[in-house]
């Protein structure tokens, strides 16, 4: 006997509108909550951590003239500031002839102590402030004045918004205007009578709609300041790192020249050394032989490895690389520019290896250009000193003409940079400072030994 399986009754099928996917909320919808979500985080999140009020830069164009122990108290200021504030709502709180002495206290109290919280938790300060006005409204008996702030109350809060505002961000700034909107709104409202003589909220919104959009201009001047900063840093790190690795390729350009010069003369005396010896032994000729292969092996890998730093449109001069011997030339061009320099030879004038002469004539020549651009009108002196072991340079200049005729016009900056590239290179010493007279002194010492001999 075969069962017949239960057949379950068939379920209304849903309309199709029950699995349609989510819809997103509305723009509006989001906005809000993205306001209120920010109202949690600046007013309520933390509202009363301790956030100490920092002190003052003495770097400022101000404090950098003041002198030694008043700059020190400079640092102080914007404590001072604050206390200030609080004392002036103090006093303008307890200011009342028809209040007696205890209730002038308790408001010079109210209107103090939120101002001087600011320095040390500015939210919850806002918070006290606002509980503090109708404290102050029911304390004070001057039925005169304006509700719902007493003058003392509207001091204080008007001081503690501003402060507020500049120890944090303009969002919080604005939700502090709102909540201080609504509630002179809400006291109008519902607790307002005929016994106060009018309402100074609009007052007090509208004196700090004006402070707090001061200092919204302040904080965005300053962040844009500090980007501008911090752009000007990069930028000038970065104009740095490329000048060197500029310099640094010209002088590997040059090196290139200079030693492919070399080995090339290596290699063809090499090849015609066997020519010049009558009936050569074989070692020798082997010998020879051997030197020319390396020396073109050589000259093949220093192409191959500095020549990717050429760039595409570089072609070698054809002129040899300049030395000392071509040091007068420079001389005569750059008093021809309108610059008075003297030239001072001491020690065994001797030839020196090439990379050395021309390291020296280009820091020569980036000295006499720096003093051409930073202080034109001065005189200047070459001062070279061949001792053992090495070259001694010292390029001095004087300080420039008062009035000068000729405004200085500083280049880049990066002039001593590769005179330090070049020194460093072979191993060499070099400073670089003002002089006492005014003037600059770069003085330099580049090992070398002697590849030929005494003059």
């Amino acid at each position: 006997m075969t069962e017949t399986p239960h057949t379950q009754p068939m379920q209304p099928q849903p309309p199709d509108s029950a699995f349609e996917p989510y819809k997103p909320r509305s723009p509006e919808f989001r906005a809000a909550m993205d306001a209120l979500r920010g109202l949690r985080q600046d007013l309520f999140h933390d509202a009363f951590a301790y956030r100490p009020l920092p002190r003052a830069s003495t770097d400022g164009p101000l404090a950098r003239r003041l002198p030694g122990r008043l700059r020190e108290y400079a640092a102080w200021a914007p404590r001072a500031l604050v206390g200030a504030g609080g004392l002036i709502a103090m006093l303008i709180a307890s200011d009342s002839e028809m209040n007696g002495a205890a209730s002038n206290l308790g408001l010079g109290l109210l209107a103090l102590v939120p101002v001087l919280l600011t320095m040390v938790r500015p939210v919850g300060a806002f918070w006290l402030s606002m509980a503090a006005t109708p404290v102050a409204a029911v304390l004070g008996s001057d039925w005169d004045n304006e509700w719902p702030w007493l003058p003392g109350s509207f001091a204080c809060h008007l001081f503690v918004l501003t402060i507020v505002a500049i120890r944090t961000r303009p969002r919080t700034a604005a939700w502090m205007w709102v909540l201080t909107a609504v509630y002179g709104v809400m006291a109008e409202a519902g607790f307002s009578s005929g016994h106060y003589f009018g309402s100074d909220t609009m007052e007090l919104l509208f004196l700090s709609a004006l402070s707090l959009l001061g200092v919204t201009v302040w904080h965005i001047r300053s962040a844009a300041r500090r980007e501008v900063t911090a752009q000007r840093t990069v930028t000038a790190h970065e104009r740095s790192r490329r000048t060197l690795l500029e310099e640094r390729t010209t002088i590997a350009r040059e090196l290139h020249d200079v030693v492919a010069h070399h080995m090339s003369v290596v290699a063809i005396q090499a090849e015609a050394a066997p020519y010049r010896v009558e009936n050569p032994p074989p070692e020798l000729e082997k010998a020879f032989v051997t030197i020319r292969e390396n020396a073109v092996a050589a000259l093949t890998e220093l192409r191959r490895v500095l020549g990717v730093v050429r760039a595409e449109d570089y072609e070698a001069p054809d002129a040899p690389q300049p030395t000392l011997a071509d040091l007068d030339a420079l001389l005569d061009n750059v008093r021809e520019a309108g610059l008075a320099v003297g030239k001072a030879v001491t020690g065994a004038v001797r030839e020196l290896p090439q990379g050395v002469e021309l390291s020296a004539y280009r820091i020569v020549q980036e000295a006499l250009s720096n003093t051409l651009r930073h202080a034109p009108g001065a005189d200047a002196r070459v001062e070279i000193g061949y001792v053992i072991g090495g070259l001694g340079l010292r390029v001095v200049n004087g300080p420039p003409p008062r009035p000068a005729l000729v405004k200085p016009s500083p280049g880049a900056g990066h002039g001593i940079t590769g005179m330090r590239e070049r020194v460093s290179m072979l191993n060499g010493e070099m400073t670089a400072a003002p002089t006492p007279e005014g003037g600059y002194e770069v003085t330099v010492f580049l090992p070398a030994t002697a590849t030929g001999g005494e003059a």
